[in-house]
């Protein structure tokens, strides 16, 4: 007689900063496999009816702090202790600033805390500071190059690739590697995720296969691109498109 099983994550405390894209989307993921998420939004000058108009919240509670104020900064520090994963979407330096540097505070108050941090650019390289977007992230990486038609210009595949597979997901991918660490030393970490390496590595295939003749050719002229009169999109009577 089958039994029923909770969610892999049932038990697991998130505390999640409001940001963009990514970070949400990491949190998302860990509600829908079971994990307790609590997302931080920031206080509105504007009150309504809704929080945040992110629509990354399913299975998510949420509360408004100050982070720059003393009692939203010490409100935090008293949740830290009860918490598994601390999800941090902002750009180097935020969370420093405001005086809850990863390895100085947060795994002093809480050795056993998992810190996800998500940048679109490495924290330690040239680009750091610098603001982007996801299509900027994908280009840097190289896998914007991949993406068109023989004779056009590269496309975005909307944010799918860089924000959400190379972002979140890579970044939930270090969050469990970092709880089957625990499980052995009984310590936290800090997972550090950005979108540029992780666009990259989803495109091992094309790239190791640029030296065969599945991809060695120029642009949507290979094997999964386009090159393929069966593996293509085809229109059809009623003006809708098929998938061969």
């Amino acid at each position: 007689m089958a039994t029923h099983q909770q969610p892999p994550l049932t038990g697991l405390r998130v505390l999640e900063f409001a940001g963009l894209a990514p970070g949400p989307f990491a949190g998302l993921l860990l509600a829908d496999y079971g994990a307790t998420v609590l997302r931080l939004d920031r206080p509105s000058p504007t009150p309504t009816a809704l929080p945040t108009p992110d629509a990354l919240t399913r299975r998510k509670t949420s509360i408004c702090v100050d982070l720059k104020s003393a009692r939203g900064l010490a409100l935090i520090k008293k949740l830290l202790p009860t918490i598994d994963i601390l999800i941090d979407p902002f750009r180097p330096g935020v969370l420093e600033h405001a005086g809850l540097a990863p390895e100085a505070v947060l795994l002093k108050l809480n050795p056993r805390l998992i810190v996800a941090r998500m940048t679109g650019f490495r924290r330690d390289g040239k680009y750091s500071a610098m603001a982007g977007h996801d299509i900027n992230y994908i280009a840097v990486s190289g896998v914007l190059s991949l993406f068109g038609r023989r004779g056009e210009k590269p496309y975005a595949p909307g944010n799918v690739v860089g924000d959400f597979a190379g972002g979140g997901a890579m970044c939930v991918l270090g969050i469990l590697l970092a709880l089957l660490a625990r499980e052995r030393t009984g310590r936290g970490q800090v997972v550090e995720a950005n979108m540029v390496d992780g666009s990259a590595v989803l495109a091992t295939m094309p790239r190791l296969a640029m030296k065969t003749p599945v991809w060695n050719r120029e642009r949507g002229c290979n094997l999964l691109d386009g090159g393929a009169p069966f593996y293509d999109t085809y229109e059809t009577k009623d003006g809708k498109y098929m998938a061969m």
